[in-house]
């Protein structure tokens, strides 16, 4: 019956999108003065009425949908009799054309709330079933976080309020039962529905599992998101993350053990800490020895210091005058050097800017920056393995934050 369900809602999404292709069209030439039976549009929908009509009389969610049709066909009949040259047919003619416009976009919107709702009840169906196939599941989440994230409709969060869908990406991503890759597309929906709707969804966020799930996963996606996150929710996150016990779990994800693209987004999100965290937070990552690893991820081969990408730029830099779009040109080539030095050297002076960002962040009192940079001091003192690391590196702190 479910399979049957399915081939029924196919025949249905089919007819819709061909209608609503021809509504786009029609709504994007609203004042066309080719708006009458004999344009490619509205003869391409008029023909799909009749085939229309049959499917939307056995759905009484797209009775709505089928009076908008109707109503459309009227407009176009009175646009047909609107003859003559005078002011009044002219009158008449371009109120018709509005409405025929405005009608083909309300046409356009209840097909694509139809699809809407069934496409969210699909997939809430999909992941409750757990023997369905893992390569639908991750094709259904990526469908669904590219819809979220074209932004807010409020239609859209009445069906995901309705079916509890943010409960239910929760729950796929707190089951170790799911697949690794299944989890992740799960991630990345819930951060779409942060972005969606703030006001809405940062209150689950905070008072579910998700952020000990995401910690607990340890995979670079898992912690992109939690980045991601961070970024959205700010403070509030950072001190979900720290009363959970959350901050020694990620400083350990910097130990040279595990992959270096765990490394780099758990700086990432380090660094977001850093900005947004107060003080409970940064003292928790202290404590966790993150000065230390930041030293010894910072004199590996993909870390080095700021001084060194002085010396790469200027190697590249070009003797003479440089004036109008010639300067244009090579601030945009230095900006490139930039970031192609920084995706060699992900790690380079990370112990200074993580100082710089408490010095600039959000998270901290004034004095409370002082004390911070004064104590990191001290430990990259502690941790260095030369006089001469240790010089550089507290040369790149004090240097690199404010006085």
């Amino acid at each position: 019956m479910e399979a049957a369900r399915k081939e029924d809602n196919q025949q249905v999404l089919k007819v819709l999108e061909a209608l609503k292709q021809a509504s786009q069209d029609i709504h994007k030439n609203p004042t066309s003065k080719n708006n009458d039976s004999n344009s490619s549009p509205i003869k391409a929908l008029l023909e799909l009425q009749t085939e229309a009509d049959n499917i939307l009389s056995n759905d009484p969610n797209l009775s709505k949908l089928s009076n908008h049709i109707s109503n459309l066909k009227n407009l176009i009949s009175n646009l047909n009799t609107s003859h003559g040259h005078g002011i009044r047919s002219f009158l008449l003619r371009r109120v018709n054309r509005y409405e025929i416009s405005r009608v083909a976009r309300s046409i356009e919107a209840e097909i694509q709330a139809w699809i809407d709702r069934e496409s969210i009840e699909n997939l809430v169906k999909s992941l409750r079933q757990e023997l369905l196939d893992e390569e639908e599941k991750i094709k259904l989440l990526s469908q669904f976080e590219e819809r979220v994230s074209q932004g807010f409709d409020l239609n859209l969060q009445d069906s995901f309020l309705k079916w509890k869908v943010f409960s239910v990406l929760e729950s796929v991503l707190c089951n170790l039962n799911c697949s690794k890759e299944v989890r992740e597309r799960s991630a990345f929906a819930i951060a779409a529905l942060v972005q969606f709707n703030k006001d809405v969804f940062v209150g689950e966020v905070l008072m579910g599992s998700t952020v000990k799930a995401l910690i607990c996963m340890a995979s670079s996606s898992s912690i992109q998101v939690l980045c991601s996150l961070i970024r959205s929710i700010k403070s509030p996150l950072v001190d979900e993350i720290e009363s959970n016990g959350g901050i020694p779990k990620l400083i350990n994800l910097l130990n040279s053990q595990h992959e270096l693209s765990i490394k780099v987004v758990t700086l990432d999100c380090v660094l977001e800490i850093g900005y947004f965290g107060r003080k409970e937070a940064i003292e928790a990552m202290l404590e966790a020895g993150l000065v230390k690893k930041l030293i010894e991820l910072q004199r590996s081969e993909l870390g080095g210091d700021l001084i060194e990408m002085s010396g790469f730029e200027e190697e590249k830099e070009c003797d003479g005058v440089c004036v109008g779009g010639v300067e244009k040109e090579l601030k945009g080539k230095k900006q490139s050097r930039e970031k192609r030095f920084f995706e060699k050297h992900p790690f380079v002076s990370c112990v200074a800017r993580f100082a710089i960002q408490l010095e600039v962040g959000e998270g901290l009192r004034q004095r409370e920056r002082r004390a911070f940079k004064q104590e990191i001091v001290k430990r990259v003192r502690e941790a260095a393995v030369s006089d001469a690391e240790a010089a550089t590196v507290v040369a790149e702190v004090l240097w690199g934050s404010s006085p």
